[in-house]
């Protein structure tokens, strides 16, 4: 390898590695950042609304695990008259497949009257969810409930799109694959931060305003 050839492939290294340490300290700082504003259940604030994010729910009622740990937390949330309303943001995309109506159904078996729960009908990703949250929902503070593994993405998220976000974990019990989740949330954190921060981008859907301080009732589509 001649001299120049050395150095070609010294700069490359180099550059690899600069960018590889940037991509960790973005990484880094999605996750701490969201993370500061994790709470215990029980000192979660009075906030505006509780905001569930979807997972899979099966035709006939089924809510997977973590799902349902998310609906329950909500729920006591509720109860406890630490927020006022409930937003189900999930998958609605087609027909034959509904997250949203399934987790209000949840819900409202554990006494969730149906005007206290919004759905998010095209919350289709955390950026879609929490995206729609403050612009099609007007929310202003909310508590983002779901597993501890994707709070820290999820709060960041909430937070730099302009809510006033605390995150509660649901974790309930030991999920099946929940190593692939925490490894997944890597290059998540990294896409969430250039969706807000270099993108600027904007969720699949929008539509028209229905403010939480509302009738979740209009949301409704399903019996």
């Amino acid at each position: 390898m001649t001299f120049w050839s050395k150095k070609v492939v010294l700069w490359l290294l180099l550059i690899a590695a600069g960018l590889t340490a940037g991509l960790l300290a973005v990484d880094r700082f999605v996750q701490k950042r969201g993370a500061a504003y994790i709470v215990a259940q029980g000192s979660c604030p009075n906030l505006q609304a509780a905001v569930v994010l979807g997972a899979y729910a099966s035709p006939d009622g089924w809510l997977c695990p973590m799902l349902a740990d998310r609906v329950t937390t909500a729920v006591e949330l509720y109860k406890d008259k630490r927020v006022q309303k409930i937003i189900m943001s999930g998958d609605h995309g087609r027909t034959d497949y509904d997250e949203v109506n399934q987790m209000r159904r949840y819900a409202e078996k554990l006494g969730v009257p149906p005007e206290d729960i919004f759905m998010d009908h095209a919350g289709f990703s955390t950026f879609d969810s929490l995206y729609r949250a403050r612009q099609v929902f007007l929310v202003d503070s909310a508590v983002v409930v779901t597993q501890s593994y994707h709070l820290p993405r999820a709060v960041y998220a909430a937070r730099a799109l302009g809510i006033e976000a605390a995150g509660v974990s649901a974790d309930r019990q030991l999920y099946a694959g929940a190593w692939f989740y925490s490894l997944r949330e890597i290059p998540a954190r990294l896409k969430i931060f250039a969706q807000i921060h270099l993108l600027h981008a904007k969720p699949r859907f929008l539509g028209e305003v229905i403010p939480v301080s509302g009738d979740g009732r209009q949301t409704m589509d399903g019996l």
